[in-house]
């Protein structure tokens, strides 16, 4: 068994990982480990923009899967999740969307009153290296880049131009002052490339001496001793290692494998672990519990030939890549999914609980069901779901991959918002913006028509959204996990940096929320509650 010592053990070098990896190490005194249990990013797939769409297979992904979820015919439900350096963000579509103010302000309202709008906005510009904006709500001097995407598909400008029809605004920012409205996403990318948490974090930091990246290494075990974290246990091509921390433990894995691997280490609920024969460590009742994600409802449209379908037949794909090397323009620049809008189920919520995604191509159960011929999908989602489930053990073996249960429209409300968003994608494509393009309904039909058969659609071709968080709550209720430093209540020296912490779902895509955690925890491990200043904001830009 080989052993190490370190001042920072970090665990997962996703969004939140990777970030904080590279602030810690920013101290050449301080020495830093990063244990990642996929592998490198090192493939031309994830560095090309449309890429994401051929990576998932096991190599980039875990490839995880619900329990039965009963409101969906009781369906195991695919659950892509990120298994490589940059996480997710390798492998996502690259959209950048922080949320709504109404979000952050909600988290303060419980409890959490150093995570309001005002409290965590200057954590999300210390993260951004925004290409057209430099203003109160964004930077240009941040580690991530951000910026306009090369191109937009005629299926998206009319996606824009419908919108508009129907008496939304146009909104040129999403992230700035009012997010109501329709209008095209900003993408995390650099020079018509990726750009991850891994580029934008770890490539910076690789030369430091004091950052180890472990690649392969899968953690085991959170290891305890008299009430406070003392190092981790992990294995690399199966050899067990065991890595020791001088200060702290930082579990930045996701809001799937952090509770995983606290359970594993005998810190959840007691009951759930003498159950399974683990030694209870700490008993913490609500590791794993507010767990919640957002469920996607589609439809598809057959299209008239100006689709991204068929652009990766052999001829077509030849002559985008000849394009893109020659130029960085064409389809391997799309992110797919290119614009968006932000909508009210009703006048009384008080911000857009619907969002909607124009992806044009047909895109059917995750991409992985093929359809001849050119196509659209609309992407609806309820924003602010009120149902609740977990992430659980099913088995003490840190191999056996945990039960999943996102617990999907089990709560009324739920399927109230859920049908609406649905109705408001047809409503779209009934539009004259989109008379030219839009020959008829694929999916579900034009003879899917009642609630009572929309339902039955929805049971059967809803997906996740690949918006999972909440298990390691923060706060100091009962099911609380971390507090606002993010600190594990009951054992010293463990922090959990990552989506699970969040109380609840915010209104949008993720993956600049669980950046803006990283940068905001590494500073809390660093500084504990001073605030962030103007001048640290600088000076942490200059050395990313």
């Amino acid at each position: 068994m080989s052993t190490d010592r370190y001042d920072y053990i970090v665990v997962g070098a996703g969004a939140a990982g990777s970030a904080v990896a590279n602030r810690l190490s920013q101290d050449p005194n301080t020495s830093v480990l990063l244990l990642e249990a996929g592998g490198k990013d090192s493939s031309f797939l994830v560095h090309i923009p449309v890429g994401f769409t051929k990576l998932g297979g096991p190599r980039y992904n875990w490839g995880f899967e619900t329990v039965p979820q009963p409101e969906l015919n009781n369906r195991t439900m695919w659950y892509p999740q990120g298994r490589l350096l940059g996480g997710s963000t390798s492998i996502n579509a690259m959209i950048y969307i922080r949320g709504n103010r109404y979000d952050y302000d909600r988290w303060a309202e419980q409890g959490n009153d150093q995570w309001g709008f005002e409290q965590v906005l200057p954590f999300f510009r210390k993260a951004e290296h925004n290409e057209r904006l430099n203003d109160r709500y964004h930077s240009s001097d941040g580690a991530m880049n951000v910026t306009e995407q090369v191109a937009h598909n005629e299926l998206s400008k009319a996606f824009v131009r419908a919108a508009q029809e129907l008496g939304l605004p146009f909104t040129p920012d999403f992230n700035g002052a009012e997010q109501d409205g329709v209008g095209y996403y900003d993408v995390t990318q650099k020079k018509a490339r990726r750009e991850s948490a891994a580029t934008a974090y770890l490539k910076p930091a690789k030369k430091r001496r004091n950052l180890t990246v472990q690649t392969q290494a899968l953690a085991t075990k959170v290891l305890v001793e008299n009430g406070r974290a003392i190092g981790l246990r992990y294995t690399v091509n199966g050899r067990e290692r065991v890595a020791y921390a001088d200060r702290e433990v930082v579990l930045s894995a996701g809001a799937v494998n952090s509770p995983r691997l606290l359970l594993l280490s005998g810190i959840g609920p007691a009951e759930e672990l003498k159950a399974l024969g683990i030694e209870v460590v700490h008993d913490l009742p609500g590791v794993g519990k507010n767990y919640q994600d957002h469920m996607d409802v589609y439809l598809t449209a057959e299209t008239t030939p100006v689709s991204y379908n068929r652009s990766d037949r052999p001829v077509p794909a030849v002559l985008a890549m000849i394009q893109y090397i020659l130029y960085r323009t064409g389809p391997i620049t799309a992110s797919v999914c290119e614009a968006g809008m932000f909508v009210r189920s009703s006048s009384e919520v008080p911000a857009p609980d619907i969002q909607m995604h124009c992806l044009p191509a047909y895109v059917i159960d995750h991409g992985r069901l093929r359809v001849k011929g050119h196509g659209m999908t609309i992407n609806t989602c309820n924003l602010r779901p009120k149902s609740v489930g977990s992430v659980t053990l099913r088995s003490s073996d840190p191999a056996v991959p945990p039960a999943i249960d996102p617990a999907f429209l089990s709560d009324p409300y739920d399927w109230k918002i859920s049908l609406e968003g649905f109705k408001w994608g047809r409503e779209m494509l009934a539009t004259k913006a989109y008379a030219p393009y839009v020959k008829k309904e694929h999916m579900p039909g034009a003879d899917v028509k009642t609630d009572k058969e929309i339902r039955e659609y929805v049971k059967q071709w809803s997906k996740t959204d690949y918006h999972p968080v909440g298990s390691c709550k923060m706060g100091d209720d009962e099911l609380a996990v971390v507090d606002q430093q993010l600190r594990v209540h009951g054992i010293d020296r463990l922090r959990v940096v990552d989506a699970s912490i969040m109380p609840t779902l915010i209104s949008g895509n993720t993956q600049a929320t669980s950046i803006m955690i990283g940068e905001k925890g590494a500073h809390h491990i660093l500084h504990g509650l001073e605030p962030l200043t103007t001048e640290s904001l600088s000076a942490a830009g200059a050395s990313r």
